[in-house]
């Protein structure tokens, strides 16, 4: 009856069904609960095309920002910010930005002079920065929104069925076993997130598969509007994008002696708006081999001076949330041959809604090269 079965209703989940639909295959998504409530919605929602690896990931995320795009028109899905800002704070920032200028990656952006910065990003305290890059290439949608907006219009124009509350027992040669009942089909994608380690316990372990923890925050709105989602400092020595340049060792020395805290608790300053007014800011990254369910205080305090050191006074705090994510180091992605016809695909480096759809594209197409999906 189905062509294509796939294991998880997350972003990572719903790319791969789009990309089997699109190649005319009957698919079934089964999701052991009613609804997201994974990494999928427990992020900025943020489709980030400048600052990811250069090569195979930042084409990735190329192709990913086109199909956003392409997605959210015909799904109802708002793309309630487009581009990126990024600011530096001190002139070993600004070396890399005008070094990223030189790469191939700057495409679509380039450096802001003072008088179009103070219209971007009106907000800014006096003096707090010495350059900023724009960026058109990035954009944002309501990750609690546009994941069940997404779910419903693969239904309705695709015809992709959905079987939630059923948990998946175990993944098999050509179909899953349920409680339930088995299913059968061709090809089955296993995109479990973090807690993929219960299903596939040794190729989890043998990769070396962590989880990262987070923390976020929303804001109450502040009265004034971000023109675009905003990053900063720190940003350049995490995304590898910027931090493989060689000018960024600079700044990371530089970064390591007055920003121990911050990086102590894996920060970067990410800010983002939503349609409301209200601001999501984060994140801190905390790897380990499970997600502790308490929120530190201090790393929310942490994050807010991040904030601050832009912006100034933070807004009223209104909402605080853990997210998690399945994270191995210095690698995007976790895609394995279980059986065949039968793909692992995890995203471990908390880029799924960047890239997940140029990735799922080039997952069904090699499937679909040795038979097992049309």
């Amino acid at each position: 009856m189905y062509d294509v079965i796939v294991v998880g209703a997350g972003i990572v989940g719903l790319a791969h069904a789009l990309a089997a639909a699109e190649r005319g295959a009957r698919v079934l998504v089964l999701d052991r609960d009613a609804r997201a409530t994974g990494a999928s919605v427990r992020n900025f929602g943020f489709v980030t095309v400048s600052g990811q690896a250069r090569g195979d990931v930042w084409q990735l995320a190329r192709r990913s920002a086109a199909v956003w795009r392409a997605v959210a028109r015909a799904a109802g899905i708002a793309i309630v910010q487009e581009g990126l800002t990024l600011v530096a704070r001190r002139p070993e920032a600004a070396a890399v930005l005008e070094a990223f200028m030189a790469t191939e990656m700057a495409e679509g952006c380039e450096m802001l002079a003072s008088g179009s910065l103070s219209a971007t990003l009106p907000a800014l305290r006096p003096g707090a920065i010495v350059a900023a890059l724009r960026s058109t290439r990035d954009l944002r949608v309501e990750s609690r929104d546009a994941v069940a907006l997404l779910a419903d219009w693969l239904a309705r124009a695709h015809g992709v069925t959905f079987r939630r509350g059923v948990a998946v027992a175990e993944v098999v040669a050509g179909g899953v076993i349920t409680a339930e009942r088995s299913y059968t089909a061709a090809a089955v994608i296993a995109c479990p997130g973090d807690e993929g380690a219960a299903l596939f316990p040794h190729a989890f372990a043998t990769n070396g598969v962590q989880r990262c923890t987070l923390q976020m925050l929303r804001l109450a709105a502040p009265g004034y509007r971000l023109a675009t989602p905003v990053m900063s400092d720190l940003s350049l020595v995490r995304y590898a994008g910027f931090a493989d340049l060689p000018e960024a060792a600079a700044l990371a020395t530089r970064l390591e002696r007055e920003e121990r805290e911050a990086i102590a608790h894996g920060i970067h300053l990410i800010a983002v708006q939503s349609a409301d007014g209200t601001l999501v800011v984060g994140d801190s990254h905390v790897y380990g081999d499970s997600v502790a369910p308490f929120a530190r205080a201090d790393i929310d305090d942490a994050i807010l001076a991040q904030w601050s050191a832009l912006f100034g006074t933070a807004p009223r705090v209104i909402e605080r949330w853990i997210g998690s994510y399945a994270s191995i180091a210095g690698r995007h992605s976790l895609v394995t041959v279980l059986f065949p016809g039968v793909r692992l695909v995890v995203v471990t480096s908390g880029t799924g809604a960047s890239t997940a759809f140029a990735l799922a594209q080039d997952v069904i197409a090699g499937l679909a090269a040795e038979g097992h999906c049309r």
